[in-house]
Formats: structure tokens, C-alpha cells, sequence
């Protein structure tokens, strides 16, 4: 038992060893070398204390060291004064007056090439009562199981407004996956034309885009619409640490429809190329057609060679069912 208890120790000390290594990688630390020294030093202390023969100081300095890393790690906090990257550096902000919701920094950037774009934004105001439906955009670059998931409003006069959650993004450091994992992103609504969030990806990036018109009550919709505008305002001044696990551009969906915290466990959600099944099953798309033929019918198609325009909302529902594009 006595054998058990240890090699417990030494598992539990190892994986804390693994994660405060990555943790420190992966954190907003500067000086980066000071960041790297963190990354390197700790789990070499920890594995070392582990190992102590005195069992009393063994466990006081394995305790501190695990003590210190989770209070530094639950405490750290996320910032909006750093060095962005354009697409990146200025937040929208939602300010309402009655029923009319002011926007200022819709993003309109004129892309030239998937990486390359003239930045441009617009105040728009927007009135609530004139919603007139939601639509769900799935965006897939590479394989089945993985896609960037974001909702897209509409209104009668033909505006479209879509919101995409994702990681406000560093200039100094490369994109990775992996650091989404720990406090490395702060959470970013990207809220912005279609011609810019959309057609990035349908005409530059060639990605396999789904538009998805979800089944929503009016009071639904509005209600969700709201919320979203609540979360962009709130992130002015408190902003929020990205997760790739628990906080990302699905979950976030779920959150701001304050949908049940089953759903946000869901390896649908987790895997988040699925995600328009899960809807689906839900009854939140179209129920007339099974999910492969509602999928087939969704995907929007685009000639080669072509590029956003002004009329680009109303291009891309064109090929699109009435039914799934909510024309």
C-alpha cells in the first residue's frame, strides 16, 4: 500500500510537472527568457523535491511548489493592452438605446489573398426588432473533424451581421493549437460584414463553408442577438482567458444561448466539425431533410475566382434552399 501511495505521488507530481512546464511555455510571461526559465525550472524542481528522502521536507516543498504554480496559474490575468495583430486590434463595442443596438468597429477588411488584407472598419446601428434570423456558418480547412464554427445574424433590410468567437492573437508570438489549451489567447469576438468574416474563407482560403439557417423563435433569436452584444461590450473592460477545451467558439455559442452544460460536454462540441449534426438532432435545422442531404444542400459554392462584393450575403444564398439559407 505504502509502494501504491508513492508511485501515486510521483504520477500526480509528474502530470502537475508536465502541465506547469506547458503552462509557463505557453503563458504571456515577459521577459520571454524569463518565461522559457519557468518552463524549464519548475518541473525540475518538483521532480527533485519528489525525490527527497526526508519525507517531511519532500512533502513541504512539493507542496509549495504545486501550491505556487496553481495560485500563480488561477490568478494570472488576462489582458486587452497588448501588442495585437490587426485583425485583432480593435474590439467591436455594443451600446443600446432602446431597441436600437450602435456598433462600432464592424470589421470590413478588403482581403487581396488568404494573409493579405486592406483593414477597414464601420459604426453601424442596427434595430433589434428588425431581426430576422440567424443563420450557423461551419468553416472546414483540413479533414471532417474539426471546423471553425459562427453564427451570422440577419435583418429585413438585407444587413447580416456575423460574430465569431475565437483567440485574440499576439504579434510576437506564431499561431499555435496547443496554446489554447493554457492562458495564451484572451477570448476575441470578431464581429464583422460577411464579405469580410465569410468570404475570407469562400473565396481566399478555398475552405469548405456550411450556411445553416437555424430554427429559432423571433424572441430567441433577439434574446440571443442580446446576449452576444452583452458579451462584446463586457470584453471591453473585463476581458477573458480563451480555452480550446472549455472556452471556444462552440461552447461560447452554447453560452451565449445559455443552452444546458450537457450540451457544452458533447463531443460534438469538443469535436466541433459535428457540431451542425448535434443542431440538427436538436431540431434547430431544418427536419425536411436527413442531416447528409440538409449538409450537401448547405455547402456554399462559389465560382473560381471570385471575390466579395457588395451584394456577397445575398450571392451566397442564392445556391442555397430557401429553407436553409432563411430567404
Amino acid at each position: 500500500m505504502k509502494g501504491l501511495r508513492h508511485r501515486l505521488i510521483l504520477w500526480g507530481g509528474g502530470m502537475n510537472a508536465l502541465f506547469a512546464a506547458a503552462a509557463f511555455y505557453y503563458s504571456t510571461i515577459l521577459p520571454s527568457w524569463l518565461r522559457l526559465a519557468f518552463a524549464l525550472g519548475f518541473p525540475l524542481f518538483l521532480l527533485v523535491a519528489l525525490r527527497l528522502r526526508n519525507q517531511y521536507w519532500r512533502g513541504v516543498s512539493a507542496t509549495l511548489l504545486v501550491v505556487g504554480f496553481w495560485g500563480w496559474y488561477l490568478n494570472d490575468p488576462p489582458r486587452n493592452d497588448r501588442d495585437w495583430q490587426v485583425e485583432y486590434s480593435i474590439p467591436a463595442d455594443a451600446v443600446l438605446d432602446g431597441n436600437i443596438a450602435h456598433l462600432q468597429h464592424v470589421r470590413d477588411f478588403a482581403w487581396h489573398d488568404e494573409s493579405t488584407f486592406t483593414p477597414h472598419w464601420y459604426d453601424a446601428n442596427y434595430d433589434i426588432d428588425t431581426l430576422s434570423g440567424v443563420d450557423m456558418v461551419t468553416s472546414y480547412w483540413a479533414g471532417e473533424s474539426i471546423a471553425h464554427v459562427f453564427l451570422s445574424f440577419a435583418f429585413l433590410d438585407g444587413r447580416h451581421l456575423a460574430i465569431s468567437i475565437e483567440t485574440r492573437r499576439q504579434k510576437r508570438f506564431p499561431y499555435s493549437v496547443i496554446a489554447g489549451f493554457f492562458h495564451h489567447y484572451e477570448t476575441f469576438y470578431v464581429t464583422a460584414d460577411e464579405r469580410d468574416l465569410i468570404g475570407v474563407r469562400t473565396d481566399f482560403r478555398r475552405e469548405r463553408v456550411y450556411l445553416y439557417h437555424l430554427k429559432l423563435t423571433p424572441g430567441e433569436g433577439r434574446r440571443l442577438f442580446l446576449n452576444y452584444l452583452h458579451t462584446i461590450h463586457r470584453l471591453n473592460t473585463v476581458p477573458a482567458w480563451y480555452n480550446t477545451l472549455t472556452d471556444n467558439c462552440t461552447t461560447g455559442i452554447l453560452s451565449e444561448a445559455q443552452a444546458g452544460f450537457r450540451y457544452r460536454l458533447d463531443w460534438r462540441i469538443l469535436l466541433s466539425g459535428y457540431t451542425a449534426s448535434l443542431a440538427w438532432k436538436m431540431g434547430f435545422l431544418d427536419q425536411r431533410y436527413s442531416f447528409p442531404v440538409l449538409r450537401r444542400l448547405s455547402q456554399v459554392r462559389r465560382p473560381v475566382g471570385a471575390t466579395p462584393g457588395f451584394n456577397y450575403s445575398r450571392e451566397i444564398r442564392q445556391s442555397l434552399p430557401a429553407a436553409t439559407s432563411g430567404r
